[in-house]
């Protein structure tokens, strides 16, 4: 349930008003644009006398929420969520591009593509400390000794960092070493690691499951905002379907969709929704035409030798020239990339 108080309520209504509904064993969640004040109430709201607050000549108008998903919701949350992360912006206006390898390989690797990628625009690196492969037998990633390349690559390039958290026992070091955790698509359904990560004050790449419908992705997100953290980004990276000539199916409707449905900034990665390094341009430029706050794109200097995912990832001078191509679209949009 939201209450949208009027315009010229004074401070004390607004309190009493609070004051009664928490007394319930509810919980009130402010908000305040240009023009009103708008409370949105959590819980068990039975036991709210409504016919009381509609006789309130301080409330204008009280909205019934259908959806199970009430932080992430737009109605609780008008205005489009901003992440600041460093000196960099994800959010409204702000269209942010995260690009490096699939998985950090060495120190050199990852210093060589992150200078590359930041030449040619890109505002965050990511690359892959832990990886969460299909085959036990598939190469896993390096480890903690990726994280310290990471850092180092910041250090000396200047670039946020990006990487992928897979367990909750390594939640301190991510939170120490990492600027954006990411949750892959395997996780977004590990409930206690969500809640773990509404613990703390960093931003989260929450990313879509392999069949999860938009509601289920919103109620993933909702279980880290109930937590108290509220900077999350949202990244589309394709769902399973029927399709199996890409390794995934781009599900492009869906930002649009959830840009209606909730505030949270969402991004898309059309490398892991293709797999075809070919496919991830065009549609990395689709993905901005829809109204997508960012593009998480994989890139390495020698796909052909990448010790993960090189048939979707794009060598670096093709990357700077898709930069060219989505500052333009960007522009045409009145966004900032």
């Amino acid at each position: 349930m939201i209450i949208i108080m009027q315009a010229q309520a004074s401070e004390r209504e607004i309190d009493k008003i609070k004051d009664s509904i928490i007394s319930l064993g509810c919980e009130v969640n402010e908000y305040q644009n240009q023009n009103h004040r708008i409370l949105g109430l959590l819980g068990d709201t039975s036991k709210i006398n409504i016919d009381l607050l509609k006789g309130n000549r301080s409330i204008d108008k009280i909205v019934y929420v259908n959806e199970p998903y009430k932080k992430v919701n737009r109605l609780f949350h008008p205005e489009d969520t901003i992440i600041k992360v460093l000196d960099k912006t994800i959010g409204k206006d702000h269209i942010a591009i995260i690009a490096g390898p699939c998985s950090v390989e060495s120190e050199e690797q990852i210093l060589e593509i992150g200078k590359e990628v930041k030449d040619a625009g890109a505002s965050f690196l990511r690359g892959g400390a832990f990886k969460p492969r299909t085959s036990p037998y598939s190469f896993q990633g390096i480890g903690d000794s990726a994280l310290d390349y990471l850092k180092k690559a910041r250090d000396i390039i200047g670039l946020p960092i990006v990487s992928e958290l897979m367990s909750v026992h390594m939640l301190d070091r991510f939170v120490e070493d990492v600027d954006i955790i990411q949750v892959g698509t395997r996780n977004m359904q590990n409930y206690d690691l969500l809640k773990e990560l509404g613990r703390i004050d960093k931003p989260i790449l929450l990313k879509r499951g392999l069949s999860a419908t938009i509601e289920e992705f919103l109620m993933a997100a909702e279980y880290i905002m109930l937590g108290g953290n509220e900077n999350i980004i949202l990244c589309e990276r394709g769902i399973r379907t029927f399709e199996n000539y890409t390794r995934n199916t781009l599900d492009l409707s869906a930002i649009p969709i959830i840009k209606k449905k909730s505030h949270l900034p969402i991004i898309v990665d059309p490398s892991h929704a293709t797999g075809l390094w070919w496919l991830v341009e065009p549609l990395a430029k689709a993905a901005i035409a829809v109204g997508a706050d960012g593009i998480m794109i994989e890139v390495h200097n020698n796909p052909s030798k990448a010790l993960c995912d090189g048939n979707q990832s794009i060598k670096t001078e093709r990357f700077a020239s898709l930069m060219k191509s989505l500052k333009e679209i960007a522009r045409i949009e009145n966004r900032i990339l």
